[in-house]
């Protein structure tokens, strides 16, 4: 009813019966030609009944409190206690839920919805960043005074929300809501501790501050790759320009990359946005000042965010999938920063390095590397952008490519280098297989013949041209 009086297309609908659930979602199974039907919720009663063949879910309820009114009473937001009959007939609309969309209002149907569940402080961000809402003030005021007791919802529960509001168009300003309300520090204390944790000249903003940049430009790559951002974000990150001319020609396999379907009914590219938001994350822990010229350093926190960022999903329940992608892109968020200190344009030899320690995120984590440094504008900023976009570019291209076509196709096999150079197989013979595969990315081998030659004598006979 909200959804369609907003002008939304929806595939999703809730129903309550004054009857048995169970009974009713098997019977819509059964109509629909044994569509997915199972239990939503134990303690409720829910049902969920799911499409197989279209996109469509109906979720059936038992009616409460003995009225459609009394039942709608009991529902978080006005917005969300608009019903009408399924044969057809009046709205049904007690608590003003079309005026407040009317208005842009979000506001609670009773004192008491956040007592009654907590996690409908989440959901005040949420559905306000989904449909462009506002709280009122009474009901802010309220969600506030519930926040702590978010600390006993399910972390389940509390995720689900949490997916939604980072993967929404306006995650930057449902972050800032968060926190307004005094959720995050109970849902996310390591985001909420970034705050007034002061860097280095090199930055403009503390830690807190920088992350939610980071955060907006991961979002500002939508928007680059092609794909239309309604609503725009709360900040200008100040790189949509330079991160279109990062992704050059390569924006539609970019796209794609990132609408990769990964865990959790995520995407590549909302998995991307929990790196961004976990990036620096362990900051607080790693903060030090050199006693030689008092200059702030993290050292360290790239390897301790990944191991943070790990702990923090396990809290949330994800899966295990999601955890290692995300302590990837922590972990390897700083590596293109390294090698814009090398020599340009980069060995192949270390180019080959940068695609083995970062698979399977190496795209990914060159993506954040440039949000990253976009969002750090203190002392020579245009200069250090600058360097960083060159080596990204041609890291984004090789990264696309070592996707499409992995390493190079082994030209010996173990058992054939272990009987060449007469040693046994194990970790030497692993070693000197990586060797030669790195030679062989590099175009200093390209023969069997070579490659025997390279292994006995660790040059190739002769480099191979380009």
């Amino acid at each position: 009813m909200r959804d369609r009086a907003l002008g939304l297309p929806t595939a999703d609908v809730d129903v309550v019966i004054d009857g048995d659930p169970a009974e009713a979602a098997r019977a819509v199974s059964r109509a629909a030609g044994r569509a997915a039907c199972f239990a939503l919720s134990e303690d409720f009663g829910a049902w969920r009944v799911v499409g197989r063949d279209s996109p469509w879910q109906l979720d059936l309820e038992p009616l409460r409190g003995g009225s459609l009114e009394a039942d709608l009473a009991l529902r978080d937001f006005t917005v969300n206690a608009i019903a009408e009959p399924i044969g057809g007939g009046d709205t049904v609309d007690p608590f003003g839920g079309l005026s407040d969309l009317r208005a842009g209002r979000l506001r609670m149907v009773a004192p008491a919805a956040f007592a009654s569940d907590p996690l409908r402080v989440l959901r005040l961000a949420r559905v306000a960043v989904e449909l462009g809402l506002e709280p009122e003030a009474a009901t802010a005021k309220a969600a506030q005074a519930s926040s702590s007791a978010l600390s006993g919802c399910s972390p389940e529960r509390v995720f689900a929300e949490l997916r939604r509001i980072v993967g929404a168009e306006r995650a930057v300003r449902g972050l800032e809501m968060m926190d307004e309300l005094g959720a995050t520090e109970v849902v996310l204390p390591e985001l909420h501790a970034l705050r007034g944790v002061e860097q280095n000249r090199f930055h403009h903003r503390d830690v807190y501050g920088h992350t939610l940049e980071v955060l907006e430009g991961t979002i500002a790559l939508g928007t680059a790759c092609g794909e239309p951002q309604e609503g725009g974000s709360s900040r200008d990150a100040g790189g949509g320009e330079l991160l279109g001319d990062v992704l050059g020609e390569h924006r539609a396999q970019v796209a794609a990359l990132l609408a990769e379907p990964l865990a959790d009914g995520m995407t590549r590219g909302e998995a991307l946005r929990w790196g961004a938001l976990l990036h620096d994350a362990a900051k607080p822990l790693t903060r030090e000042v050199r006693p030689v010229d008092g200059r702030v350093t993290f050292i360290g926190h790239d390897s301790r965010g990944a191991e943070l960022a790990r702990d923090v999903l396990e809290r949330l329940r994800t899966s295990q999938r999601l955890r290692a992608h995300v302590a990837a892109l922590v972990r390897q968020h700083l590596r293109v920063g390294f090698l814009v200190h090398q020599p340009q344009p980069l060995a192949r030899t270390t180019v080959f390095d940068y695609m083995r320690a970062c698979a399977p995120v190496e795209v990914d984590v060159t993506l954040l590397s440039v949000a990253d440094r976009l969002a750090t504008r203190g002392d020579r900023a245009q200069e250090a952008i600058d360097a960083h976009l060159r080596v990204a570019r041609g890291l984004l291209a090789d990264g696309l490519r070592w996707r499409a076509d992995g390493p190079p196709q082994p030209l010996l096999r173990g058992n054939d280098l272990a009987r060449a150079l007469d040693i046994p197989e194990g970790p030497r013979v692993g070693d000197l297989l990586e060797d030669l595969a790195r030679a062989q990315y590099a175009g200093e081998v390209l023969t069997r013949e070579q490659a025997l030659a390279y292994v006995r004598g660790g040059v190739a006979p002769e480099r191979a041209p380009g």
